[in-house]
């Protein structure tokens, strides 16, 4: 059964792990990788990449991608939404505690931001604007 817009949008919000897909151009198969994201319901979609990734480039080419988020308990659900990108720019610190504060335990998230910002190189946040959904709940099948 397809979810609400509520139901999507408060599924969205909880913390996920995403798979993104983008255009990987001609004769090559969607880029598809494992991503954290921030969202709020009603609001643009967040990513943060590295600045010189090849899903950065691939993104800045395409212009859109794609998020698709599962679970599998208490019920077998997910959510896909795909959209254009609507602002590229600078990570900052702020940033990049705020999304593993999503993520990790609290005692983790300064000992990865601290190892983050020194090996990960520039970051950049990449937002989405959420156009088109498609969700569903299976229920306990």
């Amino acid at each position: 059964m397809a979810l609400s817009r509520k139901e999507r949008e408060e599924f969205l919000a909880e913390a996920h792990v995403a798979a993104l897909a983008v255009d990987a151009g001609e004769g090559r198969a969607p880029l598809t990788v494992p991503i954290w994201y921030q969202y709020e319901p009603g609001g643009d979609i967040w990513v943060m990449t590295g600045l010189d990734t090849r899903k950065n480039r691939l993104i800045q080419a395409a212009g859109r991608f794609s998020l698709m988020i599962d679970r599998l308990d208490p019920t077998i659900r997910y959510v896909s939404v795909e959209g254009p990108v609507t602002d590229t720019s600078p990570a900052t610190l702020d940033d990049l505690r705020e999304i593993s504060a999503r993520y990790l335990p609290a005692e983790k998230v300064d000992g990865y931001v601290d190892f983050a910002s020194k090996s990960h190189g520039e970051q950049v946040i990449i937002r989405m604007r959420p156009e088109r959904w498609v969700s569903s709940d299976l229920g306990t099948v």
